[in-house]
């Protein structure tokens, strides 16, 4: 019986080393595709250009060694590769798409997040390094091969690149292509695996690129008309001041929870059971890349974040209409922005000024007391007395002024290590750790706001005040589904990203709306209550005061969340992002000055 010579299937030693190296390519490209699907979809797996992306890629990235023998240069682009595939996943876990083309340039803003980022590794991403551990020991073992000529090479590199073109030249060319797959609700977040990361570069590169047309003014006019005005409400008091406090990554699911005989958020509780106070635990978080910039987007400008990016560093100079602006015209309100973080983090200065602020208290200008976190900032307990000093002294907020107060905390920051000193609850190992660092740390972040609530209501215009609190984001993350696998976590942790709405002091009898709505609709809802009801910018969202407000949001991933609606509202819905996006790109309320 002949035998197989292994070693001739293979070819001469360079092409074996740079097959090895192509097949190592492969294996990082599908580990990552893989790794991207599982919380998602495997659609893109079954298609044509996926497979024709990477291996284009891949044949691309392989040429220094098939061509000119340079497999230490192979090495250096696969190293560069690891840290570009494993940092896109890490903010995959966290954000839900790719690293945006903008915010490659701002990677200093992560050293305030450090936490955070170690927490979304994973052991399955020593693959990466591991493979290219691989190739260097393939390259060592092979380094004296001869040069071949490649054309064999560089013709099924052509055909691959042809074929590539094709497909996506018969559905319109690259960025109608990209943009349509992503509008879909399978393949939104599933662009990096069909095209590779650097396709979602490309795409962010070109996408920069365009300006606004007839076509687009007209979608985005088309879509608004449609759009439910709102209606003021019926026997409404007044109310001329609003704070709005703004908890890092609080969820609904704590509120009304006790654990092992402990209260999770004892004055939240005792809060929304007030006369006055609205709450309402179901609002679905619609956060993308920019987070708690992004919740600041819906709450405060009625409009959704971008597609991919943050708006806090492409468009901060764009027009925004807000609760600050209609504020300042309607009572002559001043607007403060209270935080502990730095006025860079995420460009909140410009954002703040862009949105009407008149006054930033920001890092610098609180004493750094009760500090925890792995930027060591100001607890949220710490701050909230400190912002109390502040009222109290006249430093802001003086007796005959109208304010609109936004406060942002931090200390529910990820990863929810909350030092020894400052817990006042405590769980037993029945309790998954980090569902116990999550709710001891929303348990420190609940006595900040009652103490805080409590010194409001001893000033002589609290009668005057309305009090929004609210989460800017769910805070679990991709630590939720291994939480839930926890006997301990069923029927008390939310499988659903919701964070709670509650409105104390509200200008009308307190209710409970149990409905789902969705972040935007929480700045129709405060312009409802303010009995701002003729401003010029009504946003995205609908008011709950509403009674045809259609009792679903959409999330990021465009999965409606909530009771069934019709088809025309599914579509109005899911076409919101999408209409957002082109609203900030294009600064279409500039138009609207």
């Amino acid at each position: 019986m002949p035998q197989i010579n292994i070693k001739s299937l293979l070819g001469h030693n360079h092409q074996r080393l740079s097959l090895l190296f192509i097949i190592i390519l492969v294996i990082k490209f599908l580990v990552f595709d893989i790794l991207w699907c599982i919380p998602t979809t495997f659609k893109p797996l079954s298609m044509l250009d996926t497979y024709l992306s990477l291996w284009f890629v891949v044949m691309v990235m392989a040429l220094p060694v098939r061509m000119f023998k340079m497999w230490k240069l192979n090495i250096a682009i696969m190293a560069l590769l690891d840290i570009l595939l494993i940092s896109n996943l890490m903010y995959y876990r966290t954000y839900y798409s790719a690293i945006p083309l903008a915010n490659y340039s701002e990677v200093g803003n992560l050293s305030d997040f450090m936490g955070s980022v170690w927490d979304s590794l994973r052991w399955v991403d020593l693959v990466f390094p591991i493979s290219t551990a691989a190739a260097v020991f393939i390259g060592r073992r092979y380094k004296d091969c001869n040069k071949e000529s490649g054309r064999r090479y560089m013709a099924v590199l052509g055909i691959i690149a042809l074929l590539l073109m094709v497909s996506i030249g018969c559905k319109g060319g690259y960025r109608k292509c990209y943009n349509q797959q992503r509008q879909q609700a399978y393949l939104c977040s599933s662009m990096p695996v069909v095209y590779t990361v650097f396709g979602s570069v490309l795409y962010d590169w070109l996408d920069s690129k365009t300006e606004i047309t007839p076509q687009i003014r007209a979608q985005i006019d088309e879509w608004l008309s449609r759009h439910p005005q709102m209606k003021p409400i019926d026997n409404l008091d007044s109310r001329h001041n609003c704070i709005v406090i703004l908890c890092e990554s609080l969820e609904s699911w704590v509120i009304g929870q006790s654990i092992e005989g402990q209260e999770i958020t004892p004055n939240l509780n005792r809060i929304i059971n007030e006369a006055h106070t609205i709450y309402a635990p179901n609002v679905l978080t619609q956060v993308k890349g920019g987070r708690s910039i992004d919740a600041q987007l819906m709450i405060f400008a009625g409009l959704l974040p971008i597609s991919n990016g943050t708006y806090s560093s492409q468009y901060q100079h764009n027009t925004y209409f807000t609760l600050q602006k209609a504020m300042r015209r309607h009572f002559d309100a001043r607007s403060y922005l209270l935080t502990i973080d730095k006025p860079s983090t995420w460009n909140q200065g410009q954002v703040a000024q862009a949105f009407g602020m008149d006054t930033i208290i920001s890092y610098t200008d609180f004493e750094l007391d009760e500090a925890f976190g792995t930027h060591k900032r100001t607890g949220d307990r710490a701050f909230m007395r400190q912002c109390a000093n502040k009222i109290a002294s006249g430093e802001i907020w003086p007796e005959n002024e109208n304010v609109m107060l936004t406060m942002v905390t931090y200390s529910g920051h990820a990863p929810f290590k909350l030092p020894e000193e400052l817990r006042e609850i405590g769980f037993s190992d029945a309790i998954p750790q980090k569902m116990a660092d999550y709710m001891m740390t929303a348990h420190y972040t609940d006595s900040a706001i009652g103490e805080f609530v409590q010194f409001l209501k001893g000033l002589p215009q609290y009668h005057d005040t309305m009090i929004v609190i609210t989460g800017d984001h769910e805070g679990l993350a991709d630590w939720r589904n291994d939480i839930l696998q926890s006997k301990a976590a069923q029927g008390v942790v939310s499988s659903g990203h919701y964070t709670p709405l509650i409105v104390v002091n509200a200008p009308v009898d307190g209710f409970r709306y149990d409905n789902i709505m969705g972040q935007i609709d929480i700045y129709p809802t405060i312009l409802n209550l303010l009995n701002i009801n003729d401003y010029q910018w009504q946003g995205l969202g609908q008011s709950i005061f509403d009674f045809n407000k259609v009792k679903a949001a959409i999330s990021p991933t465009l999965h409606i969340a909530g009771d069934s609606v019709s088809e025309v509202q599914k579509r109005h819905l899911q076409q919101s992002f999408d209409i957002s996006d082109k609203i900030i790109r294009y600064d279409y309320l500039s138009e609207r000055k």
